[in-house]
């Protein structure tokens, strides 16, 4: 983005009053939108974070969603609770969704990808019950990125109506992992690349409050747990990458922060550790630390407190 990053110290600190809005109002008069964030198996966490937002009566009337914030989003917009996302989610093994090409380290630069797109789209098909944007029962917008332009494009409601799996792995087909989604002849990928958190296309969104949950990269990131682990150039890129989205990430909130006539912001920033992106064996750490961090967020809503 073209606005000038401000210090990560940005990060946790909601902007707008949210005394005005009282728990149990039904999301039709609130015009709750809930963003969320990429984060690979991290994304998890929005599960707890759904399910906080269902016991405070605060369903969402539109969720826009990166990457695999996408996919969880889609499940909610289904019509899903969120025990029972996490259900369809946690059924789902680990192999299942994540096989390595074997011939990728054969192949080495000339690689299409280092994991297999077959398994993660099977798995898409296993989670979403839905398979049109059309038939779920919230409006749901993810992001992807058009390679041959670098363009932010929206698919669902606000945008490109495509098949709702298709865009689905073209959210979370991120670069060096997953090839690329071809759609009517275009490349696309990974929405993290412009918008790993969406506050922008949610801002196109009339809205009395928004909800932002991130889990993706940040300054803030803590060491995690011993995971597998990954050639020294992976690691390398995952590091790239993620510096260059933090950084996306800040200027995203002091954009909306400094933007006049916006709704309330409450962003919600569970606890992110570093390296965890393929950690699926964490998913329901990660939805505990959501609902957690969500829960304290929200604690605005019954004090008044801005």
């Amino acid at each position: 983005m073209s606005e000038p990053q401000v210090p990560g110290s940005e990060f946790g600190v909601p902007s707008g009053s949210v005394a005005n809005l009282e728990p149990g109002t039904r999301n039709s008069e609130l015009g709750i939108v809930a963003v969320f964030s990429g984060g690979g198996a991290k994304a998890s966490a929005h599960v707890g974070a759904y399910r906080a937002l269902e016991e405070a009566g605060l369903i969402p009337a539109h969720i826009v969603g990166t990457s695999m914030g996408g996919v969880f989003a889609a499940l909610f917009a289904s019509g899903l609770s969120a025990s029972e996302a996490l259900e369809r989610v946690g059924a789902i093994g680990e192999r299942e969704i994540l096989q390595a090409d074997p011939f990728a380290f054969v192949k080495g630069l000339w690689a299409r990808s280092l994991l297999k797109p077959e398994p993660f789209r099977r798995s898409l098909e296993r989670m979403i019950p839905a398979r049109r944007f059309e038939d779920l029962r919230i409006p749901l917008t993810v992001t992807a990125v058009a390679l041959d332009t670098g363009e932010l494009t929206l698919f669902g409601a606000n945008g490109r109506s495509i098949p709702l799996l298709e865009a689905l792995y073209a959210t979370a087909a991120l670069p060096l992992f997953l090839p690329p989604a071809v759609i009517d002849g275009q490349r696309y990928a990974d929405g993290g690349l412009r918008a790993v958190l969406p506050l922008e296309p949610a801002s196109l969104i009339p809205a009395r409050l928004v909800v932002a949950v991130d889990v993706g990269p940040g300054f803030d990131e803590v060491e995690g747990s011993e995971g597998p682990g990954v050639p020294p150039v992976v690691e390398v890129h995952n590091e790239a990458t993620g510096i260059l989205m933090a950084g996306q990430t800040v200027a995203a909130l002091a954009l909306w922060r400094s933007s006049p006539n916006r709704p309330p912001l409450i962003y919600v920033r569970p606890r992110v550790e570093k390296g965890a992106t393929f950690r699926v064996d964490q998913v329901r750490r990660y939805a505990e630390e959501g609902y957690t961090a969500t829960r304290a967020a929200l604690a605005g809503l019954n004090s008044g407190a801005g």
